[in-house]
């Protein structure tokens, strides 16, 4: 009887104080086609959550932050985190490991920012030039070094692992800027705020930008991608997660000065550098941020990696999106489904 009192005790306790918030655990990385994300973290630790407040009051939200794609989808797979927003092709990798069983792709983040950039000092002026050069992508295997891999097989130039006609050096954009100031690297093909940093501060030229490749310059950089129990369970809270986002998007778009202060002063306290001025605002003016995936540019990201051989069979990607609910919102809203 005294066991049996003490549940009922328990019970009444929990009923009393309120029932354990569910929590919500989500990654990004510091990284300015992240903007949604490090700005939201950044009211968080203000106490003015952008999310908290549209998820309600028995929502909790944990944030973490990674410095590369493979970590956070890791983070999925280990059952870690239920959201993350992360680029398209660490997303393809982990969807095709579990053979299609993880990783959906809930809504879209940023669109652009990618570039490849040059030596100032001329000695790459035409595609020929790049014969015999050094140039260096994020990490192996990721969005941009695919695009890069891609782009020189499309010139006629042979790219392997270990040589080739041009050298493709996987490299951690820190290293790449400092590899740049020193002239080891001879071109860099990478993401903001890197693209505007090796201008600004390592007098670096742009060759080409990657918008300048896809229809209307549209391309996935960022997108928001759900565990798959995650959202099998938590419907409801993806939803709102979802409506929340495209609101904080619009929100961005209308006030970009208020936004990227915002954004700077959590990129401060996450990496103790803020970003100059003039990085963030060339930077910025590169990007879209979106909630529109935009489907196709990535089926054609993993259409390339097969190609050149960084996925060994075709990827069946038929069920890396669920973007129903993303429409529902969208409906609601009154805005434009997207495919």
């Amino acid at each position: 009887m005294s066991r049996w009192l003490l549940i009922v005790g328990l019970l009444g306790l929990r009923m009393a104080f309120g029932a354990e918030p569910t929590v919500i655990r989500v990654g990004h990385f510091p990284n300015i086609t992240h903007a949604q994300a490090v700005i939201a973290h950044g009211l968080s630790r203000a106490g003015r959550g952008w999310f908290e407040e549209r998820l309600g009051a028995d929502v909790k939200v944990q944030w973490f932050v990674y410095n590369a794609g493979p970590s956070a989808m890791e983070a999925i797979l280990t059952g870690a985190l239920d959201l993350s927003y992360v680029g398209p092709n660490p997303a393809i990798n982990a969807h095709l490991k579990t053979g299609g069983e993880e990783i959906r792709i809930v809504a879209g983040a940023c669109s652009g920012g990618a570039a490849l950039v040059v030596q100032g000092d001329g000695r790459i002026k035409s595609d020929a030039d790049f014969r015999g050069k050094r140039i260096a992508t994020p990490q192996l295997g990721n969005t941009q070094d695919v695009a890069a891999r891609a782009w020189l097989e499309s010139k006629g130039y042979r790219v392997t692992l270990t040589g080739g006609d041009v050298r493709v050096i996987p490299t951690a954009n820190p290293d790449q800027l400092t590899l740049f100031r020193t002239g080891e690297l001879d071109a860099v093909w990478t993401v903001e705020p890197w693209v505007s940093r090796l201008q600004v501060e390592a007098n670096g030229q742009i060759y080409l930008d990657e918008a300048t490749l896809w229809p209307n310059g549209r391309y996935v950089t960022t997108h928001l991608v759900s565990r798959t129990k995650f959202l099998a369970e938590q419907p409801a809270l993806v939803k709102r997660w979802i409506a929340a986002h495209i609101e904080l998007t619009e929100w961005i778009n209308s006030h970009p000065d208020e936004a990227k202060k915002l954004f700077n002063e959590t990129m401060t306290a996450l990496t103790t550098r803020p970003l100059s001025e003039a990085v963030i605002n060339l930077a910025w003016s590169r990007l879209t941020l979106t909630h529109d995936p935009v489907r196709t540019s990535l089926l054609k990201s993993a259409a390339d990696a097969h190609r050149i051989g960084f996925l060994k069979e075709k990827p069946n990607l038929s069920r890396i999106y669920d973007l129903r609910l993303l429409n529902e919102v969208l409906r609601e809203k009154g805005l434009p489904a997207v495919e």
